[in-house]
């Protein structure tokens, strides 16, 4: 049974306030956040040490590979996010909060379980990496996978690859640009 304001609202012909809308931001296109990694990296590699250098070119070699195959791991998966998530906010939080330390306290001081933040920082950095190598192999292993489904189509429709195959080609040739003979100099 309607309330006797929504009654009222109906006589005089008002309509109740629309409820707000919820505005989620746009999601950014694959090349926005490669765009955004090389700005980030750019902007940190010279001031961080040879050890976390080396391990972030690395996860973001990991991540450039992976980006542009988001697609193949369907929308809304784990993993698409986890590659996202690491290239817009883990990466950078990780090294953007070591930057915030003097460098000496940083590579000097124990801060948790006796390791300095620059040791804390390499594990979280080599935790990403792995999550990373993770992702891209079961990225890469849907490809093999299509490869070898493919391999198998042709198997069946084709015939042994060793023997040739038997793609039922009329002989002669029915089309005149090719020659009377067949590649062996023979007809059959």
């Amino acid at each position: 049974m309607p309330s006797l304001r929504e009654l009222a609202d109906r006589v005089f012909g008002r309509r109740p306030p629309e409820p707000p809308r919820l505005v989620l931001p746009r999601v950014p296109t694959s090349e926005e956040i490669l765009a955004d990694l090389d700005r980030f990296y750019d902007d940190v590699d010279d001031r961080l040490p040879a050890t976390v250098v080396s391990r972030l070119e690395r996860i973001v070699g990991i991540v450039r590979e992976t980006i542009p195959r988001l697609d193949q791991l369907g929308a809304g998966s784990p993993q698409a996010h986890s590659v996202v998530a690491t290239a817009t906010s883990y990466l950078p939080e990780a090294v953007g909060a070591y930057l915030r330390l003097p460098r000496q306290w940083a590579d000097s001081r124990p801060v948790a379980n006796g390791k300095t933040s620059l040791m804390v920082l390499c594990d979280q950095l080599d935790l990403l990496a792995a999550t990373m190598d993770r992702v891209l192999d079961a990225v890469l292993r849907a490809d093999a996978a299509a490869l070898v489904a493919h391999g198998q189509f042709l198997q069946e429709k084709f015939g042994h690859g060793a023997a040739g195959g038997d793609l039922a080609l009329p002989y002669p040739p029915t089309d005149p640009r090719i020659g009377d003979d067949p590649p062996g100099g023979t007809a059959p």
